[in-house]
């Protein structure tokens, strides 16, 4: 049973370990919330409340109150990543959400050919979504994300950028008070588009890079004062033959603890990271309508992530 158990262990750190990280967008498969990090980021059947549609959005369809959020990453290697959103009920049966996501490195040492310091240079790069969900029935909702996409690379004397859009699409299901089934398809016909013409002048042509699609399924089970959460993924996009095909897979769970309530304790994988946090819903303007999350990650071999979320209902 033991060496059962090890094996697997070793077969789902296996799993998550497939190097998709170098293609287009990952920043978008990063994560977000402090709440959704600490507990692994499998998070497609779940109603995260610092971030509602950016696991599913057919999610923001169950939302009973407008919510706000924002989330910051404290990174290493002078990386940075913040996160804001909003999203609200529309009677009878829809959601509607708008949200940022930005990411980047600052302090780049800028050179010329000839090796002379220039300026201080840094690199970005932002996603603007547009999100609505409608319930289907009273327990299934279809959402869709809408992302604008924006690169910017730190370049000396010109500027280069590439542009773009994307598309999630999402079903929820809700069956009962315990349970949340969720399927999402992540970056469908996701791209930046580039035009090189003002960096290599004659030889500067138009190009696309394509993200990589991710097909999730989760579920959460709620058990007394125990949450379980978790997904799978395929992930599927053009190899560095040309062809497109299957680039790697993906098993993310977590668990959170519920103490008098208000106080929760966390912890799960995902990602290729550990993760562990704690957040508290307290009383701003009214009653339990404020939630503040932190998660720590271990990041390897790049070091620790610190990432805090503020959350408020109204």
């Amino acid at each position: 049973m033991k060496r059962l158990f090890s094996i697997l262990i070793i077969c789902t750190f296996s799993l998550n370990a497939a190097d998709y990280a170098g293609y287009s967008g990952s920043f978008l498969r990063m994560g977000t919330s402090a709440r959704a990090m600490a507990m692994g980021s499998g998070f497609t059947a779940e109603l995260d409340r610092g971030f509602t549609a950016y696991h599913n959005p057919a999610s923001i369809a169950f939302l009973e109150k407008r919510q706000a959020s924002f989330t910051y990453h404290s990174l290493t290697l002078d990386r940075k990543f913040i996160a804001s959103s909003f999203a609200l009920h529309l009677p009878p049966t829809a959601g509607l959400g708008v949200a940022w996501v930005s990411a980047g490195v600052d302090g780049i040492d800028g050179r010329t050919l000839a090796g002379e310091a220039t300026s201080t240079l840094s690199t970005s790069e932002d996603a603007f979504y547009i999100s609505f969900a409608q319930r289907l029935q009273p327990w299934v909702s279809l959402g869709i994300n809408i992302k604008i996409l924006y690169n910017q690379l730190p370049m000396n004397e010109s500027d280069l950028a590439g542009k773009g859009t994307g598309f999630d699409i999402g079903i929820m299901l809700r069956p009962g008070k315990r349970m949340t089934i969720g399927f999402m398809v992540q970056d469908l016909n996701s791209y930046y588009q580039w035009n090189t013409s003002s960096v290599f002048e004659e030889e500067g042509r138009v190009y696309r890079d394509v993200f990589p699609s991710i097909f999730r399924a989760g579920i959460t089970y709620k058990k007394r004062k125990l949450y379980f959460t978790g997904d799978a993924g395929i992930i599927a996009g053009e190899k560095s033959d040309g062809s497109y095909g299957h680039l790697g897979q993906s098993i993310r769970a977590g668990v959170e603890y519920t103490y008098r309530k208000n106080y929760f304790f966390r912890g799960g994988y995902g990602n290729g990271r550990i993760g562990v946090g704690g957040g508290m819903n307290f009383s701003f303007i009214k009653k339990n309508d404020a939630f503040l999350d932190y998660a720590m990650i271990a990041e390897l071999p790049a070091g620790v992530a610190h990432i805090i979320t503020y959350a408020f209902h109204f």
